[in-house]
């Protein structure tokens, strides 16, 4: 058995088995690229406007924290933000990563939510 392994190496099948898994490769590679171009630059995009929002937040900047929470910005620091959330003037002290978005920037005006709809 072990001789004839040796000479079928010998004649040359090993060049058609690689030919043979060539589509395999190229099937895979292609998988590859396109789960790339589907998941993780999206991703990345994703993730860079995050955090340059975040980057960006300003006082008086009306936010919204993952965890539901809607306040207006008092202060910023380097890594936490100081939010107002009601007309008393609680004060929160949260991290800049917990805010899901910026509501309203500072200077634009106020429209009504059927507006933001449409």
């Amino acid at each position: 058995m072990l001789f004839s392994v040796l000479t079928a190496a010998g004649n040359g099948t090993t060049t058609n088995s690689w030919l043979q898994m060539l589509p395999s490769i190229g099937i895979i590679l292609v998988l590859v690229v396109a789960f790339y171009f589907m998941l993780i630059r999206p991703q990345r995009k994703r993730e860079k406007q995050e955090t340059e929002m975040r980057s960006n937040l300003s006082v008086g900047d009306e936010v919204t924290t993952t965890g539901g929470i809607v306040g207006r910005i008092l202060s910023v620091s380097d890594d936490t933000v100081v939010i107002g959330t009601s007309g008393d003037c609680t004060k929160l002290r949260i991290v800049k990563g917990s805010i899901a978005r910026v509501d309203r920037k500072i200077g634009e005006p106020e429209t009504p939510v059927e507006e933001k709809k449409k």
